[in-house]
């Protein structure tokens, strides 16, 4: 049978720290690399990285928020929003790469995490770990399922409005057919929603084993978890006059924009913008040509072009920068599952 542990921050220092024993990234919410506040949306958004949302459609909120809990800086945050009325599931989940999950076979399997309620929670918190014999699939909470899939973990808690350690067991052990993993966290709405009807989650961890060592973030350190998370997704720029490459005039037409990603990527990405007005400028040959948007050209798992022939107007051969002209432009490159 699953097993539940409440472990208090005094015991946990007793316990090993080992590299690569926590196979969840960012588990301790610390990069937030699209932003720190996030609308329910439909379509299982991405929200910290490698952390995406249930199905909710309205009247929900996730957000970042200062943790109050030894050894963590921040949390996510789980909310029904005041006045709501929604009975959608909102929570969220990680799923791995087949990579990271296939290394799991024929083990049990524990998932420990710290959480607490908002003054307003009355409904109980889902913990869930589901495995599937597929090739990095998606897993949404309320949506799309596995192929293949089994729950392995299947348990509701109350939760107090004070911070607790819980860690459960898989019912058994990982298949050895099993391929693909994910992990979610979740509340039902009902009733109407008070200012404070929310959870919140830090120190999720995934490891081998039938005990809840301490935490360990995926890579031990901030710079690895950032470049663990880049492989997925990666902010190529957001600040107003921010460089973000070197390009040159192919014609008077069209500009072409080569950039050397920071990590190789899970696959080959797609990229994502924001299109508007002067949005970005080519700064070049004594000022700036602004322009509204890009296309992707050539395309690598390292390295990518991008381009606009819409709304340049240059001189074939000038060399220059890329840069974000308006504080509403941004550009990222994605690879997620």
């Amino acid at each position: 049978m699953p097993r539940t542990q409440a472990v208090s921050t005094a015991q946990v220092g007793a316990a090993p720290f080992f590299a690569g024993k926590n196979k969840i990234i960012n588990g301790a919410f610390d990069i937030w690399q699209r932003g720190t506040s996030f609308a329910a949306a439909s379509g299982a958004p991405y929200t910290a990285d490698r952390f995406y949302t249930s199905g909710v459609t309205a009247n929900g909120t996730f957000s970042r928020q200062t943790a109050s809990l030894d050894g963590f800086q921040y949390c996510m945050r789980v909310q029904r929003n005041s006045g709501s009325t929604s009975t959608s599931v909102f929570g969220i989940s990680q799923s791995l790469e087949s990579v990271n999950s296939i290394p799991f076979q024929n083990k049990t399997l524990t998932l420990s995490f710290w959480a607490r309620a908002g003054a307003d929670l009355t409904q109980n918190l889902g913990v869930r770990l589901y495995t599937g014999t597929g090739t990095d699939e998606k897993r949404v909470m309320g949506g799309a399922s596995y192929t293949g899939e089994t729950t392995r973990i299947s348990e509701t808690v109350t939760l107090t409005t004070s911070w607790q350690r819980l860690s459960y067991v898989t019912s058994s052990a990982i298949g050895s057919s099993d391929t693909e993993i994910s992990i979610g966290f979740f509340f039902t709405g009902s009733g109407t929603a008070g200012a404070a009807n929310y959870f919140e989650i830090t120190g999720v961890q995934l490891e081998a084993g039938s005990v809840a060592t301490a935490f360990q973030t995926a890579t031990g350190t901030i710079q690895g978890e950032l470049a663990a998370c880049q492989r997925y997704y990666v902010l190529l720029g957001n600040t107003l006059n921010q460089p973000m490459a070197i390009g040159y005039n192919y014609s008077g037409t069209l500009a072409i924009f080569g950039i050397h990603l920071p990590v190789e990527m899970r696959t080959n990405p797609t990229i994502s913008s924001t299109t508007g007005t002067n949005y970005y400028g080519f700064v070049r040959n004594g000022g700036t040509d602004n322009f509204n948007s890009f296309t992707l050209d050539v395309v690598g798992n390292k390295f990518i072009n991008v381009y606009n022939s819409t709304e340049i107007s240059g001189t074939a051969g000038n060399a220059g920068t890329l840069v974000i002209s308006n504080s509403s432009g941004f550009l990222a490159a994605q690879a997620e599952l």
